[in-house]
């Protein structure tokens, strides 16, 4: 097939306000990123009913293509835990998996194939995630692999990244960073991945972007505080974009003086530097 004749991967970012109030849209995606959405016909979602709710959002200010119930919505494949790819923190706003997705099996060449699809039939095919922008910190980066595989373009529009976002609030190094994902639930190992990341940020003076499940935020954030030096900064961003969203970072030493609770609902991104 001619590669002229064949449609495009849209990375379609979303909202951060998974799980909560939704804001209003036209705050968080530019005018054209939501008129661009509501001119794809072909998804692949990470989940179809959040999918749904989100084209129902961008229908309150451009048209859909097509309606609703007509649009082509496919689930995408979760790779199993532990895997790359497995966290789905969306751009780190949700730390939900979808719910959407049965396979257990890491997708084979076949699948990425009849995902692809419509792009290879002409379509434009939009990928998103269910909050921030897909294929960070995200299992879509893989459908975006076979994307360029086969020859079909890929076109990124703009949208948030919490994780971008936590990072430029942090106050902390913005031109070395490494986000990390997940740590071990076990504390012990918790805490002695901290230690080598906190050796490696001292070393490379690159700071490091941590992720945790809303619930575990707490635990996570007391982890940091019992195992990392008095004198790293740690900052902590929750809820970004959200009304009561925050970043606040402080050094270990006066995070122990004024201990603060995490919510547990509210997804959290946490930044370090040694």
């Amino acid at each position: 097939m001619n590669p002229q004749s064949r449609g495009r991967l849209l990375l379609v970012p979303n909202a951060l306000d998974l799980g909560h109030d939704a804001l209003p849209i036209e705050e968080v995606l530019p005018l054209a990123v939501l008129r661009r959405a509501a001119a794809v016909t072909h998804w692949v979602v990470e989940d179809a009913r959040s999918a749904r709710a989100f084209l129902k959002r961008v229908a309150a200010h451009a048209p859909l293509a097509l309606p609703l119930q007509q649009q082509s919505i496919q689930v995408l494949p979760r790779p199993p835990k532990g895997r790359p790819g497995a966290a789905g923190a969306g751009g780190a706003a949700g730390a939900t998996g979808a719910t959407g997705a049965a396979n257990t099996k890491h997708p084979a060449l076949d699948d990425w194939a009849a995902l692809l699809a419509p792009a290879l039939q002409g379509h434009d095919l939009g990928l998103l995630s269910e909050a921030g922008l897909p294929a960070v910190a995200d299992p879509g980066s893989a459908l975006v692999g076979a994307a360029h595989r086969a020859g079909i373009a890929v076109l990124p529009l703009a949208g948030p990244s919490s994780l971008m976002l936590a990072l430029a609030a942090s106050g902390l190094e913005g031109n070395r960073f490494a986000f990390v994902g997940y740590l071990p639930q076990d504390a012990a190992a918790r805490m002695a991945r901290l230690r080598e990341l906190e050796a490696h940020s001292r070393r490379a003076q690159e700071t490091q972007i941590v992720i945790e499940t809303p619930y575990r935020n707490q635990a996570l954030f007391a982890s940091m505080l019992a195992s990392l030096a008095p004198t790293t900064r740690v900052a902590v961003a929750c809820g970004l974009t959200l009304p009561a969203g925050y970043c606040r970072m402080a050094s270990v030493a006066d995070w122990q003086a004024a201990p603060a609770a995490l919510p547990d609902r509210v997804p959290a991104v946490f930044c370090f530097q040694a």
